[in-house]
């Protein structure tokens, strides 16, 4: 089971790279008020989400041992 402090770190990850991402892919769109690519809005968020929750899990079983 994932534990709390992974899930929130994992959120806090996601949230810094998810908002670099979509300000570099999509910025001049935001900008302008044009139509944002709304399925990449969110992978740019649940991509480094996914990430960080496997590589902590991977990190931690790795030290159980």
């Amino acid at each position: 089971m994932i534990e709390r402090d992974v899930v929130r770190n994992a959120i806090k990850v996601s949230l810094f790279v998810g908002t670099c991402l979509n300000v570099i892919n999509q910025g001049p769109a935001i900008w302008r008020g044009a139509d944002i690519e709304w399925d990449k809005f969110l992978l740019n968020f649940a991509v480094p989400y996914l990430v960080a929750t496997y590589s902590a899990a991977k990190a931690r079983k790795g030290m159980e041992g």
